[in-house]
């Protein structure tokens, strides 16, 4: 068995295990533009008590771990609940129509970075020119266009819900595919039954394909809500060409991101103490998330008769 395992385990210990130890290393020194050999001495843990001291007094940093919550919880019920209602649909619907309809939601996923955060740069462009705001004033919803991404008076829901929006398209697939997977895994016979027996297709839905699906619905969670809280590329290019407003499009992986690298002076000591502090509270939302929905019982062993 440890045989068939070492592969998994290599990779782990040396893409996650290294990395994170190497990463708490040089969140306790003074490394500042990348400067190895400028490393002049141990700070120990003066970076984690200025990140407390910027979450408490500064504006930025606040609105960072506002923006992170927001876009963590939403983005989350997005592409859970969204994935799920779309494997179901598409699960309904026929074989023909439920292909073209599944490969178009792939598409945002399938698409790169650069060339879907460009799409979504002229959907929410602050002009007439803009899509959005060409369809609302041809609507009369609005008499003037909106800038979404600086307008003070729609911030800062205006940049959460674009970023919740921009990634769920996104992040909804991945649990359709999975969610579609596992409901094409129920032996067929069960649901014919079930007609056979007057069941109706929301009957169905409830005591056969979600009941199923609980390995899928903890994985597909665990996994969104931990990807979520390290994602920052769509949000880096949203930010970048002001899509969403910098304050409240900056999550806490991004923050990290941009003091390692996007400053004049990039302080990787302070993004690797930021980073440490993103990976504990990962493990610790994880453990909770498995706890919640009750992974322990799934995998404990059935009681046979005595």
């Amino acid at each position: 068995m440890t045989l068939f395992l070492a592969p998994a385990l290599f990779l782990v210990i040396f893409f996650y295990i290294i990395p994170a130890i190497l990463t708490m290393w040089i969140s306790f020194t003074d490394l500042y533009n990348w400067r190895v050999d400028k490393i002049k001495k141990f700070v120990g843990l003066q970076h984690y008590r200025d990140l407390i001291h910027f979450i408490r007094h500064d504006p930025d940093v606040e609105n960072v771990v506002k923006t992170t919550i927001v876009f963590t919880l939403l983005t989350l019920l997005v592409n859970v609940l969204g994935g799920l209602a779309l494997a179901i649909a598409t699960f309904l619907l026929e074989e023909r129509v439920s292909l073209p309809f599944r490969l178009l939601w792939i598409l945002p996923r399938m698409t790169p970075v650069a060339v879907f955060g460009l799409l979504w740069y002229y959907f929410f462009y602050g002009s007439r020119l803009g899509t959005l705001n060409s369809i609302l004033l041809h609507l009369g919803l609005i008499d003037h266009p909106i800038s979404w991404g600086s307008d003070p008076s729609v911030q800062p829901w205006a940049s959460w819900l674009i970023i919740v929006f921009v990634n769920g398209l996104v992040g909804v697939s991945f649990g359709m595919v999975v969610f579609y997977s596992a409901f094409k895994s129920i032996p067929r016979e069960l649901i014919v039954a079930a007609r056979v027996d007057g069941a109706s297709t929301w009957q169905v839905i409830r005591y056969i394909l979600l009941p199923m699906t609980r390995w899928h619905l903890v994985f597909v969670t665990v996994w969104q809500l931990l990807s979520l809280l390290t994602t920052y590329p769509h949000l880096f290019v949203l930010t970048e060409w002001g899509v969403v407003d910098r304050d409240y499009g900056t999550t806490w992986a991004l923050y990290v991101f941009q003091t390692a690298f996007g400053k004049a002076v990039n302080y990787q000591a302070l993004a690797a103490a930021a980073a440490t502090v993103l990976v504990v509270i990962s493990a610790i939302l994880g453990f909770i998330a498995l706890r919640v929905m009750r992974f322990e019982e799934m995998i404990t062993p059935p009681r046979g008769e005595v």
